[in-house]
């Protein structure tokens, strides 16, 4: 029982024989080998869920961090630096009347959908499985297809699982295809992003900024080229 750090493959089976389940804590299993646990007739049970409110939390959390400007205005502060700049320096924006686009409706997708609508966002979204009209309307949320939730987006939140399918689903079309003033979020799983692509993007002003939770590497080199910038 537990969230596994590193990759639970042949050779982690081969060492427990006696291993009756596997269990996780969490609702993802990218870090589980399954065809390998078939093989060993370990069955494996995850905790969708689990979590789903506190990523929710968090990812409202790096929206407004982004948006308000919350570690640049806290490192001046600290540092004694009152006025920094000129007035578009200082500008800060609102929530109100952005567009959000959600890249993966599941449980998590759905409460950051509910969340994001308190701060009168409008919310749309993209995912293999498309609710029913009835479904969209109660939550309040209208589908899109990936391209132009990436062109019409002030913010892109992602919020799917990781496979082969969404591994570098974010990479250099995608942030080309982003509105040069829009913010992008990822709390889900670092390999689903292209992280050079996000450094050229951040870099060249393809896009406004980033709020992170997750990298491709865990823990991220300290000299990581994401941290260099501001």
């Amino acid at each position: 029982m537990g969230f596994p750090r590193e990759h639970m493959g042949q050779s982690f089976y081969d060492t427990a024989p006696n291993l009756k389940l596997v269990q996780l804590i969490s609702a993802g299993y990218d870090r589980l080998d399954v065809d390998a646990a078939r093989q060993a007739r370990v069955p494996v049970a995850n905790n969708g869920g689990s979590n789903s409110v506190a990523v929710a939390e968090h990812t409202m959390m790096l929206i407004l961090a982004v948006y308000k400007q919350v570690v640049r205005d806290h490192n001046n502060v600290v540092n004694a630096k009152w006025r920094v700049g000129d007035f578009a320096d200082l500008c800060i924006y609102e929530l109100a009347g952005k567009t959000l686009g959600i890249v993966g409706l599941g449980t998590i997708g759905k409460k950051v959908a509910r969340r994001a609508q308190a701060f009168d966002m409008r919310v749309q979204y993209y995912d293999a499985f498309r609710l029913g009209e009835d479904q969209a309307d109660a939550l309040g949320v209208r589908y899109v297809l990936f391209p132009e939730l990436l062109r019409t987006s002030d913010v892109v939140s992602l919020h799917m699982p990781l496979n082969e399918q969404t591994r570098n689903m974010m990479g250099a079309r995608e942030f080309a295809t982003m509105k040069n003033d829009a913010i992008f979020i990822n709390t889900c799983r670092g390999p689903v992003v292209d992280e050079e692509a996000l450094h050229h993007a951040l870099t060249s002003g393809q896009i406004a900024a980033a709020g992170l939770d997750v990298m491709v590497e865990e823990p991220p080199p300290t000299d990581h080229p994401l941290f260099r910038l501001d």
